[in-house]
């Protein structure tokens, strides 16, 4: 996610380098549009990216996946940091997209498959963290190197983001593999073992094999209720699996965010302060770096409210700073910074994080690499937009947008707060009303008690099973052979004191 938000970030830094401008032969007013289309094609290649991540993600694994889309990422980056034509860095930008959107659709589903249900937010904050943290930085490298001259000022802090890939291909190889994937495909005594480490318990432990057994009951569910893709394409889903709605939803979520604007004030951020506030380039370059994002249903309703107030500000102060006669332009102008900022807050609030969680949580086994990947198109392919010369009259989109957003996830979207993966299954199966504001379980941010009270059930009875299973009982009696087999070596040094505790 680091590096997801450096090269989100960097390249609104290196477009309005003279160097850059000069090498590409993009000085000059006349090469706006071909300029924005170097900057927007990278999404392009996010697009293709997540949309191969529909076959090759589920074929792979997510370990796997992660690696590949960081191999292809970095070809691109190598490209960039090269060029010396149009074209080179065009090629370069859209392989680094094709390589960060397989990772950006498969990262997100690994972290919500390796955590536990009460976790999942936590940590995807913690990811956006990461991810703000490399877009805060991209913009402090470029502000920086803005002192020097030459190719050095936009070649070197492309060449930065090798940093994080260096740490991907030194640690992703021995992280787990997810759970849900390995007993989707299979391999369940492997993904048993990474259950019952996820949660620090033995792997015979009535939660772990609860846990075990609700996945695979899922897993098999969807392997008899599946659909194809042309069926899905025709509106067709497997009665009590609402694939397509959740498709909708997760892709809905992602689509928001790009439609919430934040394409304006992250790659364009400091164009826009030249352009439109009318700041020196080094004033504009400062203020980005400055920036920073604090960081499910309320917050996504309470960050569009916000969003939306902060662009109608923003489009009222630019509509009285290009007013002609107006005698307080400069200040009027100056004034909109401040609401670029506190929609920044607000983004960090509701639209930085939960588009990414919720399309991983909202899907069903099967299809939860594909939703994420639809999702995750759907960002890519809105974010694929330039900015329009249209002055203070542009951000009566965003303002628009932002405000359709309110009722959208008022009525349609589901909690997702809280709950396993398998209750939110298990919602979709029970529930097939389209619109949630008025059911309880749909809409509650803690987990519903329903749903408590069946797995402690499943606990009780996985626990009774194992104590009158004889298999179960021999493979008890083995670990513990085991465990006293690795002892007997200590016994000198501990004089008996270890083999006592662990009994």
């Amino acid at each position: 996610m680091t590096l997801f938000g450096y090269d989100q970030g960097v390249f609104g830094g290196v477009v309005v380098t003279d160097d850059y401008l000069v090498v590409h032969n993009l000085k000059g007013p006349e090469h706006s549009d071909i300029l924005g289309t170097i900057t927007a094609i990278y999404d392009v290649g996010c697009f293709f990216g997540a949309i191969a991540a529909f076959s090759l993600g589920e074929r792979l694994g997510r370990r796997n996946s992660v690696l590949l889309g960081t191999t292809v990422m970095s070809i691109g980056a190598i490209l960039q940091i090269c060029s010396y034509s149009r074209g080179q860095m065009i090629a370069g930008r859209i392989i680094a997209g094709l390589g960060n959107g397989m990772n950006t659709a498969t990262a997100p589903v690994w972290q919500a498959e390796t955590s536990q249900a009460h976790w999942r937010g936590k940590l995807i904050v913690i990811e956006l963290i990461l991810n703000i943290a490399g877009f805060s930085l991209s913009n402090w490298v470029t502000y920086g190197f803005s002192f020097v001259n030459g190719p050095v000022s936009w070649r070197l802090p492309l060449a930065f983001q090798f940093i994080f890939i260096f740490v991907l291909f030194a640690t992703v190889p021995w992280l787990p593999e997810s759970p849900r994937w390995l007993i989707a495909h299979g391999h369940i005594d492997e993904a048993d073992q990474i259950i019952a480490d996820l949660e620090a318990k033995d792997v015979m432990d009535p939660f772990v094999i609860t846990e075990s057994k609700e996945i695979q009951k899922a897993a098999e569910y969807e392997r008899e209720h599946g659909v194809s893709w042309i069926d899905l394409i025709k509106g067709k889903s497997a009665p009590g699996t609402c694939t397509i709605r959740r498709l909708l939803l997760g892709g809905g979520a992602q689509a928001m965010q790009q439609l919430a604007g934040i394409n304006v004030t992250s790659y364009y951020l400091p164009t826009v302060l030249i352009q439109s506030v009318k700041l020196d380039e080094k004033l504009a370059r400062l203020l980005a770096a400055c920036n920073s994002r604090w960081g499910r249903r309320k917050m996504m309703i309470y960050a569009a409210t916000g969003q939306a107030v902060s662009y109608a500000l923003i489009t009222a102060l630019l509509r009285y700073s290009e007013k002609e006669g107006y005698p307080h332009q400069k200040e009027v102008a100056s004034a909109s910074i401040t609401f670029f900022f506190t929609y920044y807050i607000f983004f960090g609030i509701g639209f930085q994080g939960v588009p990414w969680l919720y399309p991983t949580e909202i899907n069903s086994l099967a299809m939860r690499t594909k939703g994420a990947a639809v999702g995750t198109a759907c960002n890519w392919i809105f974010n694929f937009m330039g900015i329009k010369t249209l002055g203070w009259k542009f951000y009566i989109i965003w303002t628009v947008f932002n405000t359709s957003f309110i009722p959208i996830v008022y009525l349609f979207y589901p909690e997702t707060a809280g709950r396993t993966l398998e209750d939110i299954d298990r919602f979709f199966r029970e529930n097939n009303n389209i619109l949630v504001f008025t059911d309880k379980t749909a809409t509650q941010s803690t987990r519903p008690q329903a749903y408590v009270e069946y797995q402690q059930g499943e606990i009780r009875r996985n626990s009774s099973v194992i104590s009158a299973d004889p298999r179960a009982m021999e493979k008890m009696r083995q670990r513990v052979a085991d465990a006293n087999k690795d002892i007997d070596a200590e016994e000198k040094e501990t004089g008996g004191y270890l083999r006592k505790e662990i009994s």
